[in-house]
């Protein structure tokens, strides 16, 4: 869709900033996940697992000396806005997105992944109803923050609808979430876990904690990531020390008679990134 007139500047920033961010997602690793990936390396004692590790990082290197994408499935275009006061909250935030995905598809380039769900149809530029999958909220700063999302850790993401005093069953579903899905999702993983909410609010709470930094994890977080490493199942299911880098956990209040949990898996190439737009 074109910009409402006066607009033109904010599609076209908006529309920058997307396809910046997801340039810098796709080609290199946030700083804390290198070094999370680089720390397995170190405490390895597994032959095949170092090799694995080593191959990941050699890969991480050959993409951004070359200006490719980390992984063949550059995933699906997750956006989150922190769109401050002072700028209009219309249809124009979200066509300036989804130009800019069909930008940075065109221009880094990125694998076409969108389809129709019955059909399958794909639309070739990343776009379609309801993708990209935008979720916007209040902020100081107007910043684009992508989370490329791609689909071997995407498939093995669980959601449950616990009750109020099964709260000591979290590590062990967080855990057999992991056991499920074994090598599928290229581990090492990072998982986000959301708990509290309703049945559709969890799901975002667990897609967002794999937002925040893993450079340290709480106590409870560092609980759930020992309880998924006791698994063995190490870089890419061939075993090893490391199956997760990190567990991060957000929550929300609940019905008193509900306790939702949900894992949303992450492989090794925990892309993310954030762009402040500037219009």
């Amino acid at each position: 869709m074109m910009p409402l007139p006066g607009e033109e500047r904010l599609f076209a920033a908006v529309s920058e900033a997307t396809c910046r961010a997801l340039r810098e997602a796709e080609i290199a690793l946030p700083g804390d996940v290198l070094a999370a990936i680089r720390k397995a390396a170190d405490l390895e004692t597994e032959t095949v697992a170092r090799n694995e590790l080593a191959n990941i990082l050699e890969n991480i290197v050959l993409a951004g000396d070359r200006g490719l994408p980390l992984c063949q499935d550059t995933g699906v275009p997750v956006v989150y806005v922190s769109l401050p006061s002072s700028v209009p909250f219309t249809q124009t935030l979200y066509d300036g997105i989804a130009d800019g995905v069909r930008t940075a598809t065109r221009e880094i380039p990125l694998r076409p992944n969108v389809v129709s769900p019955l059909d399958r149809k794909n639309s070739g530029d990343n776009t379609g109803p309801g993708m990209p999958a935008i979720h916007v909220r209040p902020g100081k700063s107007f910043t684009i923050t992508v989370l490329p999302k791609g689909a071997g850790a995407e498939n093995m993401s669980r959601s449950a609808m616990l009750l109020p005093t099964e709260r000591e069953k979290i590590p062990r579903f967080v855990a057999e979430t992991m056991l499920q899905a074994g090598g599928r999702p290229c581990p090492p993983v990072v998982l986000g876990v959301g708990i509290g909410g309703t049945f559709d609010s969890v799901a975002a709470l667990a897609k967002e904690a794999l937002l925040e930094p893993i450079t340290t994890m709480d106590p409870f977080e560092q609980r759930l990531c020992n309880a998924v490493n006791s698994l063995g199942i190490g870089p890419m299911g061939l075993g090893g020390k490391t199956t997760a880098l990190a567990v991060k956990v957000k929550m929300a209040a609940c019905h008193t008679a509900s306790l939702p949990v949900a894992v949303n898996v992450q492989c090794w190439a925990a892309r993310r990134a954030t762009v402040e737009v500037r219009w």
